[in-house]
């Protein structure tokens, strides 16, 4: 009978998750080289290639995609068998802003209680200023945002894109100013929308100013005026309009994971954190994306 490793098996479901086998080393914290290594010696005792590389692609083999379910189980298995010896849970608190929105949600927590079932995870949607306020406060363990100009630290997730969106029958007469709604003065949404507008010279106005990122959304929703969104999140029932009304294309810009935890157990949530969104993140080309409703969730997960 065949015994697999199981950081063999880590390794492969590793490398099927993140497409790379760079990216795979830097989230195990090993070289190319090593999971290489671990990889033919897994593919050796199924006796089948489940991984097949070219200079420019890697993806999984027909017996590869067969065996990644099966090799998810068996890790999850695994990681709640080890979990089992110690009664102890941790609380793991994550912050995702409101403009970057949570359609990759379900599948983090998924993956998070699959990979420690002692965790507690309690999850925060919020404007992003009062999640790194918080956060810097040392009362968040991490926290999903997009890169802003004076930050430079963090792990990037991915990239993400935005447009001008509003409702189908949203009227816009020329010479008119547009109508903006934003969930603050200081919104960092906001003042990319507004340079772009003024270098472009058009003219704009506030109409609607609102508590968070789902209160802008429910106002474009009702007609009151357009507003900037990731494509991946904007609301139901609007439309990019960034073409029909002459709108200035906006810069593309990064999603962030912040965490300041050190301890091993943490390090590794994180990691799987990171991997389930890079591996659930597909930024759309076009509009029609959801906006996440949920304003707060706070799950607490296996026992």
């Amino acid at each position: 009978m065949t015994t697999l490793d199981i950081d063999a098996v880590k390794t492969f479901v590793t490398i099927a998750e993140l497409k790379s086998f760079t990216r795979a080393a830097e989230a195990l914290g090993t070289t190319q080289g090593a999971i290489s290594v671990k990889l033919k010696r897994l593919e050796g005792h199924v006796g089948h290639r489940l991984i097949e590389r070219t200079p420019r692609l890697v993806r999984l083999s027909a017996q590869g995609a067969a065996f990644l379910a099966p090799a998810r189980e068996l890790l999850a298995a695994h990681d709640r068998a080890i979990a089992g010896l110690t009664s102890a849970r941790r609380r793991f608190s994550l912050g995702i802003a409101s403009h970057v929105g949570a359609p990759e949600l379900p599948t983090l927590l998924a993956r998070l209680n699959a990979h420690d079932p002692a965790l507690t995870i309690e999850v925060r949607l919020d404007d992003a200023r009062d999640l790194l306020e918080t956060f810097d406060r040392g009362m968040i363990d991490a926290v999903i945002i997009f890169r802003e100009d004076d930050r430079r630290d963090g792990d990037v997730l991915g990239p993400d894109h935005f447009g001008w969106f509003a409702t189908p029958d949203f009227l816009h007469r020329a010479g008119e100013p547009f109508r903006l709604a934003a969930s603050s003065p200081a919104c960092g949404i906001l003042n990319t929308a507004t340079r772009a507008l003024d270098a472009a010279g058009l003219r704009w106005t506030e109409t609607f100013l609102g508590c968070g990122a789902f209160a802008v959304a429910d106002a474009v929703s009702a007609g009151l005026a357009i507003s900037v969104f990731s494509r991946r999140v904007a609301p139901s029932g609007t439309i990019e309009v960034t073409e029909k009304f002459g709108l200035p294309a906006l810069p593309p810009s990064e999603i962030l994971l912040l965490s300041t935890l050190s301890d091993a157990r943490s390090r590794a949530a994180l990691k799987t954190l990171a991997s389930a969104f890079r591996e659930h993140h597909r930024p759309p080309i076009s509009a029609g994306s959801t906006m996440v409703a949920a304003r707060s969730v706070t799950a607490a997960l296996g026992s």
